[in-house]
């Protein structure tokens, strides 16, 4: 039997071996560093603050909060005195206003924090709830407020929950060291998410090129009811929410449909053990853990950061840079997002670091389409990249829009494949949120 997968795709250089290896490292920030918490972490409405300029905080205090369903709280991820609420640039390029503190370098804990509990003589309603105020989030790059996914429309009869252990983005490795570190807490979250969906049934899903994590899930999984861990060709975008469904399940989800639509409940791995902290441990979200990597770092490797924390900081305190990056991404090369500056704090959506030296950047002149189709043939969902790419230069924002460009998951497989290097995805990207931003308006 083949290895699962989805229609087209493509196969980059997977450029793991530079941190595949190594081990997470907690690194904590300096006394006195200023720790800034943008109000908007998630997708849906943004966070008002819940603290004021001089007070003190205390480590998983809540500092930001909306009274809306579709939002996330933010909790502090340090002690210390709120210095400044005030506009700041975050890693997604936009300027939002954050909370400032400065970390005193105690780290005493709220009183909320701690709070050890039996998730199994927990109600679903107690479940959910906790994983709310805890503030948890798609850790996967999307920030969707996790206890709405844990809610699905009436209509839905959840059947499978996915977890997405793919990480198909090149050069990022901190899920698969996750699922090699703390296996055991990933086990134990999946059976908190199936406690709260009875009928269904689990699957871990981890592409081929790490063998260890399979290996590593299927023997905490042995004998654990409705947990099957399966493997996945090494594909890009595997980890797409809609193509990991076709390739697990077979289901398609329909245009314009949520997975819930189908039956399905995707969530990262990451995220699961967010949810065992959250509702075991009794701990907001409060750290990540993200892979450094690329030409301009001394020392590539897997890091768990508290939330916060300046990128610069981390990358000093993890050894600095062997030259001036070209090219800064935040996130992987294919979804990330180019910053001009380290100067921005870790959030709750960040996944990766990437500095680049002036090799690894170098951008290739875009040349006049050829009509080859390779864009088309490789697009995972279908579409027609090169006819979406002329819709934009000729302004045709009806027919853009006809030929399903707002469809676009923006996973960059058609400017990889393009020969004549077309800026496909760029252009399909800046018109589909221009679009949209239209639309909320």
């Amino acid at each position: 039997m083949g290895l699962l997968t989805f229609k087209r795709g493509i196969h980059p250089s997977d450029e793991k071996h530079h941190t595949e290896n190594k081990a997470i490292e907690v690194i904590l920030p300096k006394v006195g560093a200023k720790m800034t918490y943008p109000m908007v972490q998630h997708l849906g409405m943004p966070c008002q603050p819940c603290v004021s300029i001089g007070e003190r905080v205390l480590l998983g205090q809540k500092i930001g909060d909306a009274d809306g369903y579709v939002t996330s709280p933010i909790h502090s991820s340090v002690s210390g005195t709120v210095v400044a609420i005030e506009p700041t640039l975050t890693p997604v390029g936009v300027t939002v206003n954050s909370v400032i503190i400065e970390n005193d370098g105690k780290y005493e804990e709220h009183e909320s924090v701690g709070t050890t509990r039996d998730y199994t003589k927990c109600t679903n309603e107690e479940l959910i709830k906790i994983v709310r105020e805890a503030g948890v989030v798609g850790l996967g790059g999307a920030g969707f407020p996790t206890h709405v996914k844990l809610v699905p429309p009436k209509d839905a009869s959840i059947d499978t929950i996915l977890i997405n252990c793919a990480e198909c983005e090149p050069y990022l490795t901190t899920d698969y060291r996750v699922m090699l570190e703390e296996t055991d807490k990933i086990i134990e979250g999946v059976k908190i998410m199936l406690k709260i969906f009875p009928d269904a049934k689990a699957i871990l899903a981890v592409e081929s090129n790490k063998p260890k994590a399979v290996e590593a899930l299927k023997k905490a999984a042995q004998g654990v009811a409705r947990i099957s861990v399966v493997t996945l060709q090494t594909k890009y975008p595997q980890g797409s929410e809609k193509q990991l469904i076709q390739a697990c399940t077979g289901k398609q989800v329909q245009v314009g449909k949520l997975p819930a639509s189908s039956g399905v409940l995707v969530n990262n791995v990451d995220t699961i053990i967010a949810i065992h902290r959250a509702i075991v441990r009794g701990r907001p979200l409060m750290r990540k853990v993200i892979t450094l990597s690329g030409g301009a770092i001394k020392n590539p490797g897997n890091y768990k950061v508290r939330l916060g924390m300046s990128l610069a900081e981390l990358i000093e305190q993890t050894g600095g840079l062997n030259c001036e990056p070209q090219r800064i991404i935040v996130g992987g090369p294919m979804m990330g997002i180019s910053t001009f500056t380290l100067n921005i704090p870790m959030m709750k959506t960040t996944g990766g670091v990437l500095c680049f030296n002036e090799k690894e950047s170098a951008i290739p002149e875009e040349r006049d389409c050829i009509r080859c189709g390779k864009c088309v043939e490789h697009c995972p969902i279908g579409l027609m990249p090169f006819v979406l790419n002329q819709n934009v230069i000729f302004d045709e924002q009806d027919d853009f829009v006809k030929n399903h460009g707002m469809e676009c998951i923006e996973c960059g497989s058609c400017s990889y494949i393009c020969p004549a290097k077309r800026y496909l995805a760029q252009s399909i990207r800046k018109t589909r949120r221009r679009l949209l931003s239209q639309k909320k308006k």
